[in-house]
Formats: structure tokens, sequence, C-alpha cells
């Protein structure tokens, strides 16, 4: 563990993080917390030991050159401090890595010795998973809690989920018996174009994420990446016709069960957003003046390209707990 200290006292820290691997179908929910860090330039002050918690010949470390000197980047899950200005700044913690492969109690709880230390007021831990959804409409984005009087304030579903579950699930749980405050938002990605990227389900994820803790998000290319990935399925859709059949399928489907949404809830919750959207407010899209320590294992270098994990499981139902 990296020692914090360097990094300045935070304001209304929010916790936000997303693993690589079983939870991240798409790279939907990883993207979205490197969209975050890539926006806010976010800064590296702890990273977690890889020898710790991870398998090397599952995950593999990767060579690369820096002015010509061999170097080696492990895998690992890192934290880094962005601060969002406007009227109302606040910090945000985030937390990218990889599923780990063992110790996973020992796992959540470095992370949460991370957050009692930094004074973080809520965890908000982002996942995909594959599912019987036409990659036409909007991508659903589920939020669940394990505490009751979060679901009731927040207006999110109590998990009643049983059964397989990966480190969302895992953290979720671990955050809820330290009496931290959790919430799991799961974008549901079309299993049959599973590969990533999936920037649609990154941009729903990171909607979902500014009406959660109401903060405004700079999307910078994602919508246009958005517009772009959807129209090259409905272009490979339409060159297959049984493809084509079972998209059909699946919009029918999908509209006969949102068509009591289709009312003034929904809709008014699409205007507010879009109003937020023209609001001329200051922006908070750069850095703020506080100055963060690096982790001095990483020198600044830059981090591997996420690699495809494993997918997340096929059922909608499926992991709906984290």
């Amino acid at each position: 563990m990296i020692e914090l200290e360097g990094v300045p006292e935070l304001i209304d820290p929010v916790m936000v993080a997303a693993f690589e691997g079983w939870n991240d179908a798409g790279d939907a929910a990883s993207g979205a917390v490197a969209h975050l860090d890539r926006e806010w330039k976010g800064e590296v002050f702890a990273a977690l030991d890889a020898e710790d918690y991870y398998d090397f010949q599952v995950n593999r470390p990767t060579v690369w050159l820096d002015n010509g000197v061999r170097k080696i980047t492990w895998p690992t899950t890192r934290l880094s401090v962005v601060r969002i200005g406007g009227a109302k700044p606040r910090d945000l913690v985030l937390v990218r890595g990889i599923e780990p492969s063992m110790r996973w109690r020992s796992f959540c709880n470095e992370l949460l010795g991370f957050a009692h230390e930094l004074g973080v007021e809520m965890v908000v831990i982002l996942g995909a998973l594959l599912g019987d959804t036409p990659h036409t409409r909007p991508v659903p984005v589920s939020g669940v809690t394990s505490d009751p009087d979060l679901a009731r304030t927040m207006d999110l579903e109590e998990t009643r989920y049983e059964g397989p579950t990966g480190i969302v699930g895992i953290l979720q749980e671990a955050c809820t018996h330290a009496g931290v405050p959790a919430v799991s938002l799961w974008a549901a990605v079309p299993h049959y174009v599973s590969q990533p990227p999936n920037p649609k389900a990154t941009l729903a994820l990171l909607n979902r994420l500014e009406d959660l803790i109401d903060i405004r998000i700079p999307l910078g290319e994602l919508p246009e990446d958005a517009r772009a990935w959807q129209l090259g399925v409905d272009q490979l859709a339409a060159e297959d016709s049984e493809v084509a059949e079972y998209v059909q399928t699946l919009e029918e489907a999908r509209d006969t069960a949102d068509l009591p949404e289709a009312s003034g809830e929904a809709i008014a919750r699409e205007f507010e957003r879009y109003l937020r959207r023209r609001d001329p407010a200051p922006d908070q899209g750069g850095p703020g003046d506080g100055s963060y320590i690096r982790d001095p294992s990483s020198g600044g270098r830059p981090q591997p390209k996420p690699k495809p994990g494993p997918e997340g499981p096929a059922d909608p139902d499926e992991d709906s707990s984290g």
C-alpha cells in the first residue's frame, strides 16, 4: 500500500470503481471510469500490490519501451483523485483495475481502508452484463443496493439476487457490512454484439452516475462514438436476415415492456437532463488546484490498454446484485 501522505483534504468525496473482467461486458464499466479519469485529468496516488491479488498466468504483465529502456507494467488496481469544479465542487476517488484472482476479502478491506482514510461518503461500483436487449434502444441501467434505507431515499432497487457473483457484488457487500453506503450501477449490453468497446453502454452508465451523485460529466466525443457504434451494428445486422429478425423480436419485447414508462416521469427525467446540459454554469471539466501525489511505483508511465476480459453473465437477471 502506498501512503496517503500528500493527498489534500477532499470535498464530499464519492468513490467510483470499475473492474475489467467478468463484470465488465463490452468494457463499458471500465471505460466509464477511464473516461472520468481522462476528462478530469486524474492523478494516481495509490496502487495495490499486484503480488497480493493477481495470478500472472491469468493476467499477464506487459513489457514496454521507455526511450529504449524495457519496463514492466504489472496488472493491478490503481486509485486516483479528481476534483470537480463549479458552483458545488466535490472530489471523486476513482478505482480502476482488474478483477482480482484471489484474496477478495483482503482486496475489499484494503479499498475500504482507503475509503475510510479519505472520508468517502459513498461508493458507486459500475458494472456491465450481457442481456437480451436490442442495440437500437436506450441501454437499460439498473441501480441496486443492499441498504433498504438507501434504496428508498435514492430510488434504487434493493437487491434480491442469489447466485454466483463477481468482485462488484463482493465489494458492495463489504461496504454494507462496514457501514459505508454503496450502490451498484449495471448496464445491459446486447449479447449478440458483446465485443468491446461499447461506447453506448459507457455513455448510459455515465448519465446514470450524473443523476445519482448530482454532477455534470464532460462527455467529449462519447455521444458521437455511441452513435457511430449503433450505426455500425445496424449495418452488420442488416447484412444478416436472421440477426435482423432477432433484433426486431427484441425491439418488440422491449417496447412492450417499456410502454408504461413512456409517460410523464420518464419524459420529465430526460427533459431535466437536457436542461442541465444547456445550463451555462461554470465548467466542471477541469482539475482543481489540489496537488495530488502520483504512485511512485508507476513513475507516471502510461497504463496498458485494457484487454478484453471474460464476458459477463448471459442472463440479464444474472448477477444483477453485482
